[in-house]
Order: structure tokens, then C-alpha cells, then sequence
């Protein structure tokens, strides 16, 4: 059960990047390199996730 709460911890966590992002996007005046830092940050972690699940399937 431990690995499915990290995988919760993740999910969570790529949900609040979402939402940080689009939040940022929606002011007129978005910084584009902060935002390019959180996707990236957020890509990190869904591979990080894919991977997870892929060896909770096996």
C-alpha cells in the first residue's frame, strides 16, 4: 500500500502544477520561464508516475 500512497502523492501533486500553470497562463502578463519550469516539473512526474503504475501492473 505504500507504493500506491506515493502514487497518490504524485497524482496530487501533477494536479497542483496543472493548476498552478493555468493560473499563471491566465495573467496577461505570464512569466514564459516559470512556466516552462512547471511543465517540465510536471513531466518529471507523470513519467515518474507511468512508471509506477507499470510496475504495480507486473
Amino acid at each position: 500500500m505504500a507504493l500506491q500512497g506515493h502514487i497518490n502523492h504524485l497524482s496530487n501533486q501533477h494536479k497542483k502544477i496543472e493548476n498552478i500553470i493555468e493560473s499563471e497562463m491566465s495573467n496577461p502578463d505570464w512569466d514564459e520561464i516559470r512556466v516552462a519550469a512547471l511543465k517540465k516539473q510536471k513531466l518529471r512526474i507523470k513519467d515518474e508516475l507511468e512508471r509506477l503504475r507499470a510496475t504495480t501492473v507486473n
